[in-house]
C-alpha cells in the first residue's frame, strides 16, 4: 500500500496499533507497554525498520495515537495510574524510536498525536504528560470530532472551540513543531449537527490560517457498527452524502493556492 500511495506522487501515513484486538477502554495483554520497554518486541520492530528504511522514500510515522483517552490501552489508567503511566507511555515510545533509528530509517517523520480533551479529565492524565519530547517528534497532531454516531449528545462543540482549547496547549510544548489535524470528523445522521455545516466551517478555518502551526488535515473517512441497530451505525463517509461532498470539492477549488496538490479523486481520475 505505501508503494501504491508513493506511485500517486504522495507521502504514506502509518499508524503502528500495537494492540491485540479493536475492543476499546481495557489493558493490553500482548503488547502491553512493560514488555515493550522489556523489549520483548525488539527484533519485530527492528525489521519493521529496516522495512521503512529499504522503502527508502518518506513516511509519516505514528505510534502510541491518543494516549490521553482511557479508550486506548496504552492510556495512563490501564498502565499504572497517575504515577507510573505516562512515565511508562514515554518510555515505550522511546524505545520504540530509538529501535528504528538505530536501523538507520531515517526517512521516517513521527507524528505525535493526542486528543483535543483529555479522558479521565485529571491533571495526571493532560496530555502534556504524555509528551516525548522534542528530539522524539518532527510534528504534533491532534484529533476533533464532531458528534459520532446518529444518537449521541456528546461532541456538540465547535470545531474551532477544541482547536482552540487545544492548539495553545500544544504549540507551548512543541514550538515550532509543524502540526496536523489528524482526525476530524461527524457522522451523516447525527439528528442535532448536520455534517456539510459542520465540515463547512471547520474547513473554512482551516484553511483562514486561524492556526498557523496547522499544515494538514484528515478526515476520518470511516463507518462502523455500535450495535445490532443499522440505523445506530456511524457514517463519516464523505461520497455518501451529496452536500458534503459539494462542501469539500467546493473549499479546496476556493482554496486551492493553500492546497498542496489536487484532491486524490482528481489524480485517479486524470489516470483513468
Amino acid at each position: 500500500m505505501c508503494s501504491w500511495i508513493h506511485d500517486l506522487g504522495k507521502i504514506p501515513y502509518v499508524r503502528l496499533m500495537l494492540r491485540s484486538d479493536v475492543d476499546q477502554r481495557h489493558g493490553e495483554k500482548e503488547f502491553s507497554l512493560q514488555k515493550i520497554i522489556a523489549g520483548e518486541f525488539d527484533v519485530d520492530l527492528r525489521a519493521w525498520a529496516r522495512g521503512a528504511k529499504n522503502f527508502g522514500s518518506p513516511i509519516l510515522m505514528e505510534w502510541g495515537t491518543e494516549p490521553n483517552g482511557e479508550w486506548f490501552s496504552w492510556n495512563g489508567k490501564w498502565n499504572g495510574g497517575a504515577t507510573e503511566g505516562p512515565k511508562c507511555y514515554i518510555a515505550a515510545y522511546h524505545r520504540i524510536v530509538d529501535l528504528m533509528r538505530d536501523e538507520g530509517a531515517t526517512n521516517l517523520t513521527w507524528v505525535w498525536h493526542a486528543n483535543w480533551y483529555d479522558e479521565p479529565e485529571r491533571k495526571w492524565n493532560a496530555f502534556e504528560n504524555y509528551f516525548p519530547g522534542e528530539n522524539y517528534c518532527d510534528w504534533v497532531a491532534l484529533s476533533a470530532y464532531g458528534p459520532l454516531t446518529p444518537r449521541t449528545s456528546e461532541g456538540l462543540e465547535t470545531f474551532r472551540l477544541k482547536i482552540d482549547e487545544a492548539y495553545p496547549r500544544l504549540t507551548s510544548i512543541a514550538p515550532g513543531k509543524p502540526m496536523i489535524v489528524a482526525e476530524f470528523g461527524c457522522d451523516l445522521h447525527n439528528h442535532q449537527i448536520n455534517a456539510a455545516r459542520w465540515a463547512k466551517v471547520a474547513l473554512e478555518d482551516l484553511l483562514s490560517n486561524r492556526w498557523p502551526a496547522i499544515v494538514g488535515f484528515c478526515w476520518w473517512n470511516e463507518g462502523w457498527q455500535n450495535d445490532n441497530n443499522k440505523k445506530h451505525d456511524t457514517d463519516m463517509i464523505v461520497l455518501h452524502d451529496a452536500e458534503l461532498t459539494k462542501v469539500f470539492r467546493d473549499e479546496f477549488a476556493s482554496h486551492a493556492q493553500q492546497i498542496q496538490e489536487m484532491p486524490m479523486q482528481n489524480e485517479m481520475t486524470k489516470h483513468e
